[in-house]
């Protein structure tokens, strides 16, 4: 039993927030009444959590010597010797290859875009976390394949371009700006888990690619990042394309995006806080109700 408890920790629960980022297609094509499509979603929530969660039992094992120097890495199941190195073999090939197979069964484009995330993030952990931006970069590809992986599950073609109009029939449309604020955005949260990370004592000996940044150079960032999430999110909301969907009202949500980035950055530097945007998400109960007050306009906003 204690296996099994340590195995599930080791797919991390607690960062699979990330993934709702796959219920956004259906969302925002104003196809969650359609209760096919929106079990279709669930079911591809599940497939990216147990396969991120290999992800992350692939990397405590690469990691596991610098994890046991971590003030609170050191805690996790790799690291303290909870999980057997036959245990994390199991769990590694069962839920990695038993999510592919499972993707597959949701259609070709499905399993295309899984496959990439669980390619590209192999090779995350084997490298890009290891070069200054693109380690970043490869954070923020990996909620753009959740965001299209969230599109790819509603239609067998997909049609993207900055047209007013929809996908035709057959088809789902893939919005640009869907993917540039998703992109952006997780730049964003990702420069502000570094400049987290670089307050924690020999930073570097954790975590290798932080000796290449500085304060300094982070906080540019955090501002380029921010600023063009803002801006990318306000002119989706004032296209005319998007006004002609969901209605002039979803131009008010500008309000809980402002304010839950600006939250963030008080979170970054007033608490020293960023390390770890899920759990910040799951214990900051004023950016709770931010994120929550942004949720219910959407829904009132694409129920219309």
């Amino acid at each position: 039993m204690k296996a099994f408890l340590a195995l599930l920790e080791a797919l991390r629960p607690k960062q699979w927030t990330k993934n709702l980022l796959l219920f956004f297609g259906v969302v925002f094509a104003q196809r969650a009444g359609d209760t096919s499509l929106l079990l279709k979603s669930l079911e591809g929530f599940l497939i990216f959590c147990f396969l991120s969660g290999s992800i992350y039992m692939f990397n405590d094992r690469l990691d596991v010597k610098r994890d046991r120097l971590h003030p609170v890495k050191k805690n996790r199941p790799m690291a303290s010797g909870r999980l057997s190195e036959t245990m994390f073999r199991f769990g590694f090939v069962f839920f990695s290859l038993g999510s592919l197979a499972w993707s597959w069964s949701l259609g070709r484009n499905f399993f295309l875009v899984a496959l990439v995330f669980f390619l590209l993030n192999l090779l995350y952990s084997l490298w890009l976390k290891h070069q200054v931006i693109l380690d970043v970069f490869g954070i923020a590809l990996n909620f753009v394949l959740r965001a299209v992986a969230g599109v790819a599950l509603l239609a067998e073609h997909l049609v993207t371009g900055i047209e007013t109009g929809g996908a035709p029939d057959g088809s789902a449309f893939l919005s640009p700006w869907l993917l540039v604020t998703t992109f952006f955005g997780a730049l964003f949260l990702a420069f502000a888990k570094r400049r987290g990370e670089l307050q924690i004592e020999n930073a570097h000996e954790h975590r290798k690619v932080l000796a290449s940044y500085t304060k300094r150079l982070l906080d540019q960032l955090l501002s380029l990042t921010a600023g063009v999430v803002l801006l990318a999110y306000a002119l989706y909301t004032l296209w005319p394309g998007t006004v002609s969907r969901l209605g002039q009202d979803i131009i008010i949500s500008n309000l809980f995006v402002t304010y839950g980035i600006m939250r963030y950055f008080y979170l970054v530097y007033r608490e020293k806080l960023g390390a770890d945007p899920s759990e910040l998400l799951l214990k900051d109960r004023p950016l709770e109700v931010g994120v929550l007050l942004w949720v219910i306009t959407v829904i009132i906003c694409v129920g219309n």
